[in-house]
């Protein structure tokens, strides 16, 4: 697996013996260990299969990384083709984008899009792994890591809760700053799109009511096995209410934001607006999201936040990733 963050999709127990192993090659970086292009360049080598000797060094103006006979320094696109060219799976830099949005898109259209996936893969991940335990009856899997079919309940349920806080923090920046800018384009925008954000919010904390309550069963009553199929049922329908909701969102109003016309200056304002609002998801929840991305809207979403002007924030949050990856 070597130095991923969440790339290979694996829980620290799926990690097979032969992953913690398995030896890979070295690079060297060096960099100012406060800067955040150093964090930046220090977050994209955990996508890839190699072993990282970093050298804080205040002499050099740009990171540099050294692998072999080659130096790089520079900006952090040309490390980043370095790093792709040498290392080419998993790819760092966006290939086909796809869709109506391209590199012209303003920045908090590609910021929601991106929390849209991140959410995704989440709410993917909590079904699957409830459909797991409701099949199993609660029994225990088998895994170590897991514990106890109680232990592993409580860990599911921290896992939604982080989720839920996501999601609802996701809606609270929408409604406080990307429908106000939308609802200049189109007035009554934001109440009809309000609503639509309360709709699923009965079912949200429903869930986690449902997860307390499995919580406290015996795993050998019935009521047990009655109540995880109905979790997973709810985790399938809010799964799929929100797929819907996020595909509406960036079909019939996002596109709204190109006729908007922000200034770069404005765009820039906007995310660190949006960063405000999102306070718990990029600070002690950051590593949770960035683990529902895949390593090209990882580092997408990464180039977005260096450009807030809130740098020590920024530096912050990149360093609770690569502490917690050490």
């Amino acid at each position: 697996m070597g130095n991923c963050l969440g790339v290979s999709r694996k829980s620290a127990s799926e990690i097979a013996p032969a992953d913690v192993l398995k030896k890979y090659p070295a690079v060297k970086l060096y960099g100012n260990p406060n800067s955040v292009t150093t964090y930046y360049i220090r977050c994209a080598l955990l996508y890839k299969p190699v072993t990282v000797n970093f050298v804080p060094s205040d002499t050099h103006q740009s990171p540099a990384v050294e692998y072999k006979s080659d130096s790089v320094t520079g900006s952090v696109d040309s490390v980043l083709r370095y790093l792709d060219l040498k290392f080419p799976e998993p790819k760092l830099l966006m290939g086909s984008i796809g869709g109506w949005y391209d590199e012209t898109t303003p920045y908090v259209v590609w910021l929601v899009i991106l929390q849209h996936r991140s959410m995704m893969w989440h709410l993917e991940r909590m079904g699957r792994w409830a459909e797991d335990l409701a099949a199993r009856g609660g029994k225990a899997r088998g895994d170590p890591a897991m514990g106890t079919p109680r232990m592993e309940v409580r860990k599911f349920a921290r896992g939604y809760s982080q989720l839920l806080e996501l999601m609802l923090e996701h809606a609270q920046m929408e409604e406080k700053v990307v429908f106000q800018i939308l609802e200049k384009a189109d007035r009554g925008l934001s109440k009809a799109a309000n609503e639509e954000h309360a709709r699923d919010l009965p079912m949200m904390n429903g869930i986690k009511e449902d997860i307390k309550s499995i919580g406290v069963l015996d795993s050998g009553h019935p009521a047990y096995q009655d109540a995880l199929c109905n979790l997973s049922t709810r985790l399938k329908t809010l799964k799929e209410h929100s797929k819907k909701h996020f595909e509406e969102e960036e079909k019939n109003l996002l596109p709204l934001m190109e006729a908007t016309e922000l200034s770069k200056a404005q765009q820039d304002k906007v995310l660190d607006q949006c960063l405000d609002v999102m306070h718990g998801t990029h600070s002690h929840l950051f590593r949770f999201f960035m683990e529902g991305l895949l390593p090209p809207d990882a580092m997408h979403y990464l180039d977005m936040l260096s450009r807030c002007s809130d740098q020590n924030r920024v530096s912050t949050m990149l360093r609770l990733i690569i502490e917690k990856a050490v």
